[in-house]
């Protein structure tokens, strides 16, 4: 029987589970979990439902947008997601997203890699993936992003995942790809911002060192956190051994974000996500 994942973001009011598994009920569906979160300070009201059945898409948002004018409404089939990653020289992420993806692990297809690099060519043609390389070599960034996007319209993917992509991207990039652009950054947003962060950290005596996986927006490394976790560090390690071990905490929560944004449990609000 096939499945599909139902979020609401709307204002809060009373009623409204009522409302919406009202619809449902009428619809014929089985409704296998459901989740709520009330934002207080918001005043908005959050839900996901996942669902088994015969789905009649049109009709469900139809009478959702009757009964919850002002709702944001996504109702998506339980299926992989679309995804085109793009990398530089670092093969840690990438090679953790491979080998996840040749087993099963992670809910995606992966459709291609892109590098500004040719570093990574071997590691990903292994996993019978394409990798195309577009250098950005005496290129404006705006000529090779174009490049770039050209080939990513051509994947047409849900997603674009940045793999330690060391470039920043322009602004006309980012908005043509709004809140589908997901990065891994090293270091604890927002601390630390820019280049060398653990040599950053090293120099300012921290504790902990962790990283951060985000959606791309305008503001660098300050787009809506996903997932986010640290490890304890002293002062005995070289900022060399604090990037070592903070590339394992990379890898992790790079996976556990695309997990969760792969499996529609991702809510943006503002600055901010939820997470159901």
């Amino acid at each position: 029987m096939k499945k599909w994942s139902l979020l609401i973001d709307t204002k809060d009011e009373k009623g409204l589970i009522h409302k919406i598994t009202g619809v449902l009920f009428y619809q014929n569906l089985n409704v296998v979990q459901t989740n709520e979160f009330v934002d207080n300070d918001n005043n908005r009201f959050y839900m996901r439902c996942e669902l088994e059945g015969d789905v009649n898409r049109e009709a469900i948002l139809q009478k959702l947008n009757e009964l919850i004018p002002e709702a944001k409404l996504s109702l998506c089939a339980a299926k992989k997601k679309d995804v085109v990653i793009m990398v530089t020289k670092e093969s840690h992420a990438i090679g953790d997203i491979l080998i996840k993806h040749e087993f099963g692990d992670i809910n995606a297809n992966i459709k291609a890699v892109i590098g500004n690099h040719n570093n990574l060519q071997n590691l990903v043609e292994k996993f019978d993936i394409p990798y195309i390389h577009v250098s950005h070599e005496g290129k404006e960034r705006e000529v090779h992003e174009q490049e770039i996007r050209k080939i990513i319209d051509s994947y047409a993917p849900d997603y674009i995942v940045l793999a330690k992509y060391m470039r920043i991207l322009t602004p006309n990039f980012v908005k043509g790809f709004e809140n589908k652009i997901i990065n891994i950054h090293h270091s604890f947003l927002p601390a630390f911002i820019g280049a060398n962060p653990y040599k950053q950290a090293h120099q300012r005596g921290v504790k902990i060192i962790g990283a951060t996986a985000h959606f791309v927006n305008n503001d660098l490394d300050e787009g809506p956190i996903i997932y986010q976790n640290v490890v304890p560090v002293d002062h005995s390690m070289t900022w060399q051994d604090m990037m070592n071990l903070g590339r394992d905490v990379e890898k992790t929560v790079l996976s556990n974000a695309l997990k969760l944004v792969f499996e529609d449990k991702v809510f943006i609000y503002q600055n901010k996500t939820v997470i159901l």
